[in-house]
């Protein structure tokens, strides 16, 4: 990494590259990906400008911000200019914006279908290179009341724990329970363990009274749904 000299400052630039004032005198939208993220890096290295920088950061990423999130500290380092710091920022900028997609889809309508559950939880798993397992309460409504992680394991699988399933939606005065976990594989297609599983929670929330009403596996690509298949 270059010295703070090394680096080409946007106070710097001409007046009319710098994304601060571009942003402050046109607003947020018209800037591109590239210069929002200049705007967090705030300086690039020797030979390139913040913009640059960036451009040249989701060209690696193949333009894609749901790539960007996926990168690690460690990741976004090997970039000549960006340090831990800048690393953190990029990650942390793109953390919120998930977590803003995810309050504005939180509407508090009654679930009636598969779609409708994985619009609910899905941004639970954006960005994992692992596995975990999640559950959605529902009232007597059929509207969720909140969403919880059970475990988290690696890319191989997670352990969902009964016991924790049952406790957590007892406290919560769940009227049903909806299941989820992710394949970091891409893979929609569900396991021996998985259909195992499923069928083992069903027969606990017969006897305790709190329906399972479906389990969905997601992946980036889309989501599978037990019920919608008949197996639950």
């Amino acid at each position: 990494m270059g010295s703070y000299e090394d680096r080409i400052s946007i106070k710097s630039w001409a007046e009319e590259d710098r994304p601060r004032e571009k942003l402050s005198q046109q607003g947020r939208r018209v800037l591109s990906d590239a210069e929002l993220i200049a705007i967090l890096i705030g300086s690039g290295n020797r030979t390139e400008s913040a913009v640059e920088l960036s451009k040249r950061i989701l060209i690696s990423c193949q333009n894609d911000l749901n790539l960007l999130g996926k990168l690690s500290i460690q990741e976004l380092s090997k970039f000549k200019g960006i340090g831990e710091a800048k690393a953190i920022s990029i990650i942390a900028a793109l953390e919120l914006g998930r977590r803003r997609k995810e309050t504005n889809s939180e509407i508090l309508t009654p679930v009636q279908s598969s779609y409708d559950v994985h619009q609910a939880i899905a941004a639970q798993f954006a960005d994992l290179n692992h596995e975990e397992f999640w559950i959605v309460l529902l009232n007597r409504a059929n509207k969720i009341t909140s969403k919880h992680l059970i475990s988290k394991g690696g890319q191989a699988g997670t352990v969902a724990d009964p016991k924790i399933i049952f406790n957590t939606a007892l406290e919560n005065h769940a009227a049903s329970v909806i299941l989820a976990h992710n394949h970091p594989s891409g893979n929609l297609k569900p396991s021996q363990a998985d259909l195992d599983l499923t069928r083992k929670l069903k027969s606990a929330g017969a006897f305790l009274d709190i329906p399972v009403l479906d389990h969905l596996i997601i992946t980036d690509a889309g989501f599978f749904s037990f019920a919608d298949e008949g197996l639950i």
